[in-house]
């Protein structure tokens, strides 16, 4: 399952890291647009397979995050 940014912005923390069990609703990645955190969640459980983007890192919308298994 792949988690995708919801809007465009600065990558301002990532919450998780290849291994981590993640549950439905749990916030991944958090992203800073217009000086506002946007928390990026997981729709649903898993094990995070990858995470596609580091701290600082700019993502547009749609860009895939995060990948869990």
């Amino acid at each position: 399952m792949q988690i995708k940014a919801i809007m465009a912005g600065n990558v301002w923390k990532v919450l998780v890291k290849p291994g981590d069990t993640v549950e439905s609703g749990q916030d991944v990645v958090i992203l800073e647009s217009m000086k506002m955190e946007i928390p990026i969640t997981a729709e649903a459980g898993g094990i995070v397979k990858a995470v596609h983007v580091n701290e600082g890192d700019f993502a547009n919308e749609e860009d895939v995050l995060v990948e869990l298994e």
